[in-house]
């Protein structure tokens, strides 16, 4: 699934960057890297799970594992929007997008 969201921030920093510049390809490739890391940090809270067998348990802690995403997602936009004075709006939600739209992708189509 990583990968997936890389590739995709990938291909739309490089598209930001024709359009936008150097501040375009940088925006979106902090957009997305925001989900990947986020989506990363999740991946590894769920994976506290791999051993229990207890439905309620596994839900439990996907439901954590997503409320840390979307916690990290927060933290590292606000770090974006507080550090990066040269941002793009539009090319970091494009990145943002691009990798979110791919996480969805990715998990449909997961043999789970």
């Amino acid at each position: 699934m990583l990968k997936i969201q890389v590739i995709a921030t990938l291909a739309v920093a490089v598209v930001m960057f024709l359009f936008f510049d150097v501040h375009g390809l940088v925006s979106a490739t902090l957009g997305g890297a925001s989900v990947v890391l986020g989506a990363y940090v999740a991946s590894l809270v769920a994976k506290r799970s791999v051993n229990k067998t207890d439905a309620s348990a596994i839900l439990i802690n996907l439901l954590k594992a997503e409320a840390v995403k979307i916690l990290m997602i927060i933290v590292l936009l606000v770090i974006v929007f507080s550090f990066y004075k040269q941002l793009v709006p539009f090319a970091l939600i494009a990145g943002l997008a691009a990798a979110a739209l791919f996480s969805g992708a990715a998990l449909s189509k997961l043999n789970v």
